[in-house]
Formats: structure tokens, C-alpha cells, sequence
């Protein structure tokens, strides 16, 4: 399994690192605000595995959307292929020269297509058995529904261009779609994170300008389970609010 597709995201020590140090510092400001406790801050870097478990689910969802969006020059590519008659081990070869022109080497979609054509070129492997290795790995529904199209279409002897370049087109629009809604939403999912961040500024500038207008929620019983429950409210709905703006065609 290459670390392209996995389906969670392993962080490299760097990036572990650097989000343990952001984490900790961010926690530590965010429980300070809330509650003007030193201690209490300091131990709320318990919560840093939670921060780095987000961390890197949001990079893993971040590189299947990258993936996804690299599929579809794919799909381009491999249509344009199938058209002229090649297979698909010749297409994958042609769509690779075609992706370097437009992407890295080691973005993953590249590096998914160099991994299947060493399998096939040098190891041997059937490419059935190549294909759907790379369709499980994948866990991307777009990918999973073309390879099926094609070894459906292999194994029942169709017209293997026409059936395959109306898939091709079909998911190309379906990304397209995907692409213009998440284009629409990312200014509401900003929007949602400054809104959750609205409250701590608020508390912020409060502590500064007005310390004694709030000190009877940092000195009561009462005053800190208000403060608990504000900062329980504001992350529920943080993650209320990126849930709402995470559409799937």
C-alpha cells in the first residue's frame, strides 16, 4: 500500500510536530480565555491526540479531493486514449506523460499511475487484479464506479470505447458539479469559522477593556459552568457548521 491512498492519513514528524506545538499553544490560549487558569491551561494539552487525529483526517479528505480532482484529467486522457484505440496499460502510459505537464511527480495521482504500470510492466500483475487494487485503496466512489465500468465491459465483450467514454463523461461532469459546489460553499465554511470565532474574540477584548464587567464568571461556581458550557456550544457548532458545508454529489 503506498502512502497515496491510504485511508488514513499518516503525518510525517514534521507535521506532527508542528501540529502538537499549534495545538498545545492554541489550547492552552483558548482554556485561558475561558476560565483564567493557569493549570487548568497547561492541562488541556490532554487533548493534543484529538487536535492530531482532526489533523489528519483533514489532510486524508484533503488529498482524496486533490485525487479526485487529478482523476478527472485522468478520465480526459484515458477517453482520448481509448478513442484512438490503445488499452488501457498504453493509456495509463500516455495519461502519465500528460499529467507531468500539469503536475507533480509525486502528487498522487502520478504516483498511483507509476505504482500500476510497474505492477504491470515488471511485476507481472493481471490488470484486473492492478486496477482493482487501486480502486479499494482508493476509497473514492468515482474511481470504485469507472474501474468497474471497465472490467464489466472487458469481461462481457462491449463496445469497450463507447461504453467507456460515456462513463468517462458522465464522471467527469459529476467532479465538475462536486468542484462548483465545493467552490460555493468555502466561502460559507469561512464564513462558519469566523462566526465560531466571533465569541472568543468577544471574550478577549472583554478581558482586556473591561476586566471587571466579567470577573463574576471567572470567580462563581456558576459563572464557570456558563463559561463550560459557551465553549462546549461554540465547538459544537464549529462542527455543526463544517458538517452542513461537507456536500456530496
Amino acid at each position: 500500500m503506498i502512502p497515496a491512498l491510504r485511508e488514513k492519513y499518516n503525518l510525517s514528524l514534521k507535521e506532527v510536530r508542528d501540529c502538537v506545538i499549534i495545538s498545545y499553544l492554541g489550547l492552552f490560549v483558548l482554556f485561558y480565555v475561558f476560565y483564567q487558569n493557569v493549570l487548568l491551561s497547561a492541562i488541556s494539552g490532554i487533548l493534543i491526540p484529538v487536535c492530531v487525529k482532526y489533523y489528519a483526517q483533514a489532510k486524508a479528505m484533503k488529498r482524496r479531493e486533490l485525487m479526485s480532482m487529478q482523476f478527472r484529467d485522468l478520465l480526459y486522457s484515458l477517453s482520448a486514449s481509448f478513442a484512438a484505440g490503445r488499452h488501457m496499460k498504453d493509456g495509463l502510459a500516455e495519461a502519465r506523460d500528460n499529467l507531468r505537464l500539469m503536475y507533480d511527480d509525486n502528487s498522487p495521482m502520478l504516483t498511483e499511475i507509476a505504482d500500476m504500470l510497474c505492477k504491470l510492466n515488471e511485476s507481472r500483475a493481471s490488470e484486473e487484479e492492478v486496477l482493482k487494487d487501486f480502486a479499494c485503496r482508493s476509497r473514492i466512489s468515482d474511481i470504485q464506479s469507472f474501474i468497474d465500468t471497465y472490467l464489466i465491459c472487458r469481461m462481457t465483450g462491449g463496445d469497450m470505447n463507447k461504453v467507456i467514454s460515456k462513463a468517462s463523461m458522465m464522471l467527469i461532469e459529476k467532479i465538475g458539479i462536486e468542484k462548483e459546489i465545493k467552490t460555493l460553499t468555502a466561502q460559507k465554511c469561512f464564513e462558519g469559522r469566523i462566526i465560531s470565532a466571533m465569541p472568543i474574540a468577544v471574550i478577549f477584548f472583554l478581558n482586556i477593556s473591561s476586566p471587571e464587567y466579567i470577573e463574576i464568571l471567572y470567580t462563581s461556581f456558576t459563572g464557570r459552568l456558563i463559561m463550560t458550557a459557551a465553549l462546549a456550544g461554540i465547538v459544537y457548532s464549529y462542527f455543526i457548521i463544517m458538517k452542513l458545508t461537507r456536500i456530496e454529489v
